[in-house]
């Protein structure tokens, strides 16, 4: 495959991937409007996120069997069309019920779109060309909610809520299109048996996880619900993990952990993304709440994080190449604590020059430590190990996102208890900055060698 063609690849599942990841959080914007049109508390909507969120995560652990059994390119053409025809069919929902069917069914064509997609652009990328792959594919999952509050308001308010999912049939469209035309029929090795088995105790583990960590993100959470979900999650998800480290053919293969890369990328690496994700949760909420800004004044700053994953990105590969792995990986850990840390101490008086500023330095360090844990996961993956990590990293990656938003839930209502107005946001920010020394003393202790395979010339 040409150089020309591996890049309109990955630029495709990268679109494919912002797609998924916007409408994970974008209906929260347009949850008042919905629930007027559809005669409902608007409490209600939140049912649809946790739904889709849900589906995700309970398909994606399947996905690398999936793929296995009837080839990247058929699974992800598949993908995008479920994708497309959901959204469709959740604009011309007349009722709640339907809706949330219909966002489950969504959840199900993002689910096989996330990681077959990124499947696709590993098999097709050479070493020496997979950080650049990897650099484009990150962007979704940074800028995607970034972008949500702000879109989905301008849709709703300009527009109407339906144009939260309209907009993706178009786009659908031509990405089915161009996945028939560029993605090839990559041969896979056959199919082992389904771990039925696998599938329960881990669909019931993360789903219960899931659950629970968007109890925590809503008001008025019950705690004993809480409490039962996150018992069954846990219990579950024990003991999909010691089935899956005894069963002959897994449903997810953990051998990769093996591997000091993936481990790095799927252990502190999860925290990391856990508390980057909480940042742009709690930063609207800041503004809107302890700072009295409009929706859309809180939504347009926040897109200054947008602005320093822009300005970073073109130098990330020369960072990498010419720093190695573990140096860029710390001081990207390190801005962003640093940045948590401010955070805390904003106020409403703050000149809102400083406050951009900070952002843009925020937005342009966790591009640049997703890139890294993204990148360095698959350094030391050999071909015929390739699906199963990538399924791996794809399920931890959809946990630690949801797990992040129940992080910064939990640690604002534990700072309501010291005070009112800014103070739980102080509390809140200085919380996840504390828990993102984990990875950074990981990263420490990283190998000076780690990801090398990656910057050798080709």
């Amino acid at each position: 495959m040409t150089p020309q063609r591996r890049l309109a690849v990955s630029l495709l599942v990268a679109a494919c991937f912002f797609m998924e990841n916007l409408d994970g959080t974008i209906v929260t914007t347009a949850a008042p409007a919905i629930a007027a049109d559809l005669g409902v508390n608007a409490a209600a909507i939140a049912v649809t996120v946790t739904a889709f969120l849900l589906a995700v995560a309970v398909v994606i652990p399947a996905s690398g069997w999936l793929t296995d059994r009837l080839g990247v390119r058929r699974v992800f053409v598949v993908a995008i069309a479920i994708f497309t025809l959901a959204s469709l069919l959740c604009a011309l929902s007349a009722n709640l019920p339907m809706l949330v069917a219909m966002r489950v069914l969504q959840g199900v064509g993002g689910a096989l779109m996330v990681p077959v997609g990124r499947l696709a652009v590993l098999r097709v990328t050479p070493k020496s060309g997979l950080i650049r792959a990897i650099a484009i594919l990150v962007w979704p999952g940074l800028v995607a909610p970034i972008i949500a509050p702000f879109l989905g308001g301008v849709l709703t308010t300009y527009a109407s809520w339906h144009w939260i999912f309209l907009i993706n049939v178009p786009f659908g469209i031509a990405a089915f299109i161009a996945a028939l035309l560029l993605v090839p029929d990559i041969e896979m090795p056959a199919a082992a048996r389904f771990d039925w088995y696998g599938l329960v105790s881990t669909v019931i583990g993360l789903g219960a996880l899931l659950w629970g960590a968007g109890m925590v993100s809503e008001s008025g959470v019950a705690v004993p619900g809480l409490i039962v979900a996150g018992a069954i999650g846990v219990v579950a998800t024990a003991l999909a993990i010691r089935h899956l480290l005894r069963a002959p053919f897994p449903l997810v293969d953990l051998r990769a952990f093996r591997h000091e890369s993936f481990r790095i990328a799927n252990a502190g690496g999860s925290l990391y993304r856990a508390t980057i994700s909480a940042v742009p949760f709690l930063l609207p909420l800041l503004f809107q709440d302890a700072f009295g800004w409009s929706a859309v004044a809180s939504g347009a700053i926040v897109l200054t994080l947008f602005v320093g994953n822009l300005v970073i990105k073109p130098a990330t590969t020369r960072m990498l190449h010419g720093l190695g792995f573990r140096t860029v990986l710390l001081a990207s850990i390190a801005v962003g604590i640093a940045c948590m840390v401010a955070m805390a101490f904003l106020t409403a008086s703050a000149p809102i020059a400083l406050i951009v500023a900070l952002l843009v330095v925020s937005g342009a360090a966790r591009s640049t430590g997703f890139t890294v844990y993204t990148t360095i996961a698959f350094a030391d993956i050999g071909a015929d190990e390739m699906t199963a990590a990538n399924t791996l990293n794809a399920t931890l990656q959809q946990l630690s996102a949801g797990v992040g938003v129940a992080i910064g839930g939990i640690a604002l209502a534990i700072g309501q208890i010291w005070g009112p107005d800014a103070v739980p946001y102080r509390f809140a920010f200085l919380l996840i900055a504390a828990l993102t020394l984990v990875p950074l003393v990981e990263a420490l202790r990283m190998s000076r060698d780690a990801g090398r395979s990656l910057t050798r010339p080709a």
